[in-house]
């Protein structure tokens, strides 16, 4: 049964996460943290910063890592990998036989637009669903960790965003500052 749970849970992500993995992540914080419980927001925070460090698509490796830890079995993992892909393989093969066909027609600009400021903003909800005291550190148990945690992230947003720094590079000196500073 809870296989079946794992499968439907993630194929209803892959199915509506639009956008990619980072957009997948507010959905499937929302299923395996609040909706089922298995994972803490502690737990669900080192999946995100493991998938994030592993190669391949963070989405996927999210599925893998909570297949696993949520069933404590290989299986988990595959079975949850190969729901999150399977809508996207479905919808690609069907889509790429009719878009190139059909790309300049109104409707299908008119959908395109519509998606694009959806996707954003599921990015920006995965963004903000991190910026927890998990993460963060909070002002009022440990102000140290708070500030050094806030600089740690401007310094990652304005040197990726504003001076395209590379994020592997980043991920690595903000991961050295963070254990000389802890």
């Amino acid at each position: 049964m809870l296989y079946l749970q794992l499968f439907w849970t993630f194929f209803k992500i892959g199915l509506f996460g639009f956008g990619g993995g980072y957009a997948m992540i507010s959905l499937i914080q929302g299923e395996v943290v609040s909706k089922y419980e298995w994972l803490t927001p502690q737990q669900f925070t080192d999946i995100v910063a493991v998938s994030q460090m592993t190669p391949g698509p963070i989405g996927i490796n999210s599925a893998t890592y909570v297949g696993y830890s949520t069933t404590g079995s290989v299986w988990g993992s595959i079975v949850a990998t190969f729901a999150v892909v399977l809508p996207s393989f479905i919808l690609m093969l069907t889509i790429s036989k009719f878009f190139l066909k059909y790309q300049h027609h109104p409707l299908v600009e008119a959908v395109f637009k519509g998606l694009r400021p959806a996707v954003i903003g599921l990015l920006a909800a995965a963004a903000l669903l991190l910026m927890t005291a998990e993460n963060f550190g909070s002002f009022t148990d440990s102000r140290y960790q708070f500030i050094i945690s806030c600089l740690l992230f401007l310094l990652a947003f304005v040197s990726t965003s504003r001076f395209k720094a590379n994020p592997i590079l980043m991920i690595i000196i903000c991961g050295l500052i963070g254990l000389v500073v802890y």
